[in-house]
């Protein structure tokens, strides 16, 4: 991934996404209490974020067998899409796909959605990783719709643990930016 697109990122990330404050601190999804809060929607359903993600996102994916990336709706969803979009625009289409949080109780009772077909090599989108849970849900639900789990990939990486609770229900976990990296530069750095 280029740096100029990583820094631009992460100014966008700091300008629209983050929050920090010492009290009250923020309740996490998880339980636990931060004093950071990343808000990842207004990035990636920003048009100059959603584009510097999908370009992210390509230049990770383009060379490896993955067909399709998607995962827990709605953290993943604009991302799986500005992927797909970049990679038809680049000539090496990447298909975007929705994992739902419940499954359908009707129709074809699926917890998948978007042109995906058992077998295929897919990569698992979130927005952020804290503990890892919305991300090992997407893994598990793709694999009972038989897709083949190559890898994760997050937004953020909160570095709380969740890249390595991941890492034992798929080969390969990476984020595209760590809290570590964005908090350097909100610090100054």
């Amino acid at each position: 991934m280029n740096e100029w697109q990583k820094r631009r990122l992460i100014e966008i990330i700091i300008e629209k996404s983050f929050q920090y404050r010492e009290d009250p601190p923020f309740v996490l999804a998880s339980g636990k209490t931060s004093h950071y809060y990343f808000n990842c929607k207004p990035t990636t359903l920003d048009p100059e974020g959603m584009n510097l993600i999908g370009e992210i996102l390509y230049s990770m994916l383009a060379n490896t067998s993955v067909t399709a990336a998607g995962g827990l709706t709605l953290g993943a969803d604009p991302m799986a899409n500005a992927l797909s979009v970049i990679s038809y625009q680049k000539g090496r289409p990447i298909k975007s796909f929705i994992v739902r949080k419940e499954r359908k109780d009707h129709g074809t009772m699926s917890s998948i959605e978007g042109n995906v077909r058992a077998g295929e090599v897919v990569a698992i989108l979130d927005d952020v990783i804290t503990t890892g849970g919305s991300t090992i849900m997407a893994i598990e639900r793709a694999k009972e719709a038989g897709l083949i789990v190559e890898r994760a990939i997050a937004l953020i990486d909160r570095e709380e643990g969740g890249r390595e609770n991941i890492l034992s229900h798929c080969p390969r976990v990476e984020a595209i930016l760590t809290r570590s990296e964005i908090m350097s530069v909100y610090r100054g750095g």
